[in-house]
């Protein structure tokens, strides 16, 4: 692996919960009046974790990281390790797809927000779409 030292402290760095993207858009849910859970699995024996969680709409949140999950409009591929940092890229892109996928069949709807996004934005479109799931008969 040719990564820098410099390179592997900034990722190392990086946070994969809780980050300042994600507790914004909790912040505009919970302001919105929306009850959640947060960094559950929505499916058991799946694992992957969700970051907001609408346990009886059967919602689960995603907040994607643009570089992590190759957002179409701010992905950026590293020149340095490339081959490394494409495979792992587009196996995050593949366990996204294949996580709605798999949550879609089980009755739940996966919701993807971009760390580009406004979170009140962002807010306003999940509690549509938990209103609305919960007037389908899903309850709380």
């Amino acid at each position: 692996m040719d990564t820098t030292p410099e390179t592997r402290a900034r990722m190392s760095r990086q946070k994969s919960r809780n980050t300042q993207v994600e507790i914004a858009l909790r912040r505009a849910l919970h302001a919105a009046g929306l009850r959640y859970r947060v960094h559950r699995r929505p499916l058991k024996g799946v694992r992957r974790e969700a970051d907001v969680v609408f346990g009886p709409a059967k919602v689960a949140v995603f907040v994607d990281g643009c570089f992590w999950h190759g957002c179409p409009i701010h992905a950026t591929w590293p020149k340095n390790n490339s081959d490394f940092w494409r495979t792992k890229i587009e196996t995050n892109r593949r366990r996204d797809r294949d996580t709605d996928q798999r949550l879609t069949s089980a009755g739940w709807l996966p919701v993807r927000v971009w760390e580009h996004e406004d979170p009140v934005a962002a807010a306003a479109r999940v509690l549509a779409l938990v209103v609305a799931r919960r007037a389908q008969g899903n309850r709380r």
